[in-house]
């Protein structure tokens, strides 16, 4: 007996002595921030993205509906605003609306780098207009707001990238290796006309980028629990996106005689399984590398845990698939969208369909999918076929690509935690990942929860000083892609 309390004592000891080291041992990924000297004309520069928001240049899923004379508007603003940058840079038009732009380095044995945004924009959803409180095509600039639809998706991007060139050719900037800037026009339905033929353009050249940068992870609040700090995530991967059609099909009839099941409830029993079985959640790739950077700069008890993640790995994915946001961090999601069956209400329907949106984790494939559906539901009457793409590849955080984005959000931003993540929607960047070495995602401004979700949807706005910063990051990223 004595010998049995003896061992397990002796096992306790070894296992906080073995967590608490990890613990104080557990080392800061942050770069030490030389916070940003730059300094230009603020005003003409919140002018320039003032106007640009004017341009109605939207992207329509029906492309029936597309309007080209906004878009040759908009590029002929960008012409007259930036004539020093399409004078002094080589320009190549793509589809009549993309841009290429290619800054001649001093070295061609270096792999150039590039930057990229996109211009469209969604449209504002027929009936919202009167919940806008200003103009969504004003570009109104009023107590420190910039108005309209844009400023955060992605038009920031696109005049805060100019800015900062026109910036750096001012002060006799050259660069040591070619810097390439791509301006894609149809990122909001996939970029098929602009990044993808942009990508089909330099890959005909046999250009081939050390990294690219595109928009993607924000720095924003409260995204970690334990952290009091802002965090500024740069998607290493995209997760993939799937459609999964669920079919039940059988003779309909009169209402007043129902099989049991009828097609709609296999439609609905489907479903319901689904979503209470759910993808098995597992702390990998991105999301458990997102945790290893924030680790350090965690309050004392969520440290000790996360500084251990391998031995509290089901107590932290227990924690994690509890709420949503954090839930899509680590397991492909499910999320029913539309249901179609029937056209009276005393007629069964012969044929029940549902439409499942799935969000895809590195590593999974659609065959994964298809086959995670099939066995969950368990139904022979109900038919499932699965389409889409899987997740991009995982861009490396060991390298100096990785560490001159953070270096430069630093220098920006010195209050905030630096760290890779996995983005859950899609952006151009997926295209580019044929010609990059290493494809990171980040828009370089500091946003709320409340931010996101007018990003796509009402009142979108941007503060003059977040795009202000944005201008500084992409400066001072290009200054160190010098270095």
């Amino acid at each position: 007996m004595e010998f049995t309390i003896f061992f397990i004592l002796f096992i306790v000891g070894i296992f906080i002595i073995i967590t608490l080291f990890n613990l104080f041992t557990v080392k800061s990924k942050q770069l030490t921030p030389v916070p940003t000297t730059v300094t230009f004309d603020g005003n003409k520069a919140v002018s320039h993205l003032s106007e640009a928001i004017t341009y109605k240049t939207i992207s329509y899923k029906d492309k029936t509906l597309f309007d080209p004379v906004p878009f040759h508007r908009f590029l002929t603003f960008l012409h007259e605003t930036y004539a020093q940058i399409f004078e002094q840079l080589e320009v190549e038009v793509v589809n009549q609306f993309a841009l290429i732009f290619r800054w001649h380095g001093e070295d061609a044995s270096k792999k150039p780098i590039g930057l990229t945004a996109h211009y469209d924009v969604v449209p504002v959803l027929e009936g919202t207009e009167r919940n806008w409180k200003e103009d969504p095509f004003g570009g109104k600039v009023e107590n420190g707001i910039i108005w309209g639809r844009g400023t955060l998706d992605d038009k920031t991007s696109v005049i805060a990238i100019f800015e900062a060139i026109q910036y750096l050719m001012n002060n006799h900037f050259q660069p040591k290796r070619d810097l390439y800037f791509m301006v894609g026009f149809d990122e909001e339905i996939g970029g098929e006309k602009g990044a993808k033929a942009i990508v089909e353009t330099l890959q005909a050249k046999g250009v081939q980028f050390d990294f690219i940068l595109d928009e993607g992870g924000a720095i924003v609040e409260n995204m970690v629990p334990g952290v009091n700090r802002p965090i500024g995530v740069v998607g290493i991967s995209e997760k993939g996106f799937a459609t999964a059609e669920l079919t039940a099909k059988g003779s309909g009839g009169h209402s007043s005689q129902p099989s049991n099941p009828t097609n709609i409830g296999k439609i609905a029993r489907a479903i319901a399984k689904l979503e209470e079985k759910q993808f098995e959640g597992d702390l990998r790739g991105p999301s458990k590398q997102l945790f290893e950077y924030v680790a350090p700069e965690m309050e004392l008890g969520m440290k000790y845990i996360f500084a251990n993640q391998t031995i509290f790995k089901p107590m932290i994915e227990n924690i994690l698939v509890k709420k949503p946001s954090s839930a899509a961090l680590i397991r492909t999601t499910i999320a029913p969208t539309i249901f179609q069956a029937g056209e009276a209400a005393n007629v069964l329907p012969e044929k029940a369909t549902a439409i499942i949106n799935l969000r895809l984790m590195p590593g999974d494939t659609i065959k994964d999918v298809k086959s995670f559906i099939e066995k969950t539901i368990d139904d022979p009457d109900v038919q499932v076929s699965v389409t889409g793409t899987e997740a991009t590849k995982v861009s490396s955080t060991n390298g100096w690509q990785f560490q001159t984005i953070q270096q430069a959000a630093r220098n920006v931003y010195p209050e905030a935690i630096i760290a890779p993540y996995l983005m859950f929607g899609a952006s151009d960047a997926r295209h580019y990942d044929l010609i990059s070495d290493e494809t990171y995602r980040f828009l370089p401004v500091h946003i709320t929860s409340e931010d996101l979700n007018r990003m796509h949807g009402t009142n979108e706005h941007i503060s003059v000083e977040n795009f202000l910063n944005a201008i500084k990051f992409y400066i001072e990223l290009l200054k160190e892609v010098n270095k």
